[in-house]
């Protein structure tokens, strides 16, 4: 038999879901939505996140793998775009980027902390 390659769309949920628990107890809502501006699938701009990450991304097997690739997607593409606002990145967008670079995502696609 022959070993096949692995997807890296099934590396990022094994990932995923291995590091979800990890995460369960940094204080998320079980409904915290992630919004990734459906309306707009090319952004120029990004909103400020209005919850917190929820158990849908944090539930360890009981997270929901589509809606953390949705997130992981978001971020890939567009998480270094500016805040449509202006302002600089809240805790809550914080806890959704620092949730994006634990379960495997490059910090480079995420704003970094100023020095």
């Amino acid at each position: 038999m022959t070993a096949r390659p692995v997807r890296r769309s099934s590396l990022l949920v094994c990932l995923a879901l291995a590091a979800a628990p990890l995460l369960t107890g940094c204080g998320s809502e079980p409904d915290g939505s992630f919004d990734a501006q459906p309306g707009t699938p090319s952004p120029t701009c990004v909103q400020h996140q209005s919850r917190t990450p929820g158990t849908r991304y944090t539930g360890g097997q009981a997270s929901d793998p589509r809606a953390v690739l949705e997130m992981m997607r978001f971020y890939t593409a567009n998480g270094t775009k500016a805040f449509c606002d202006g302002k600089p990145p809240t805790d809550t967008d914080r806890r959704w980027t620092d949730l994006y670079t634990a379960l495997g995502g490059d910090p480079v696609h995420v704003p970094q902390p100023r020095p």
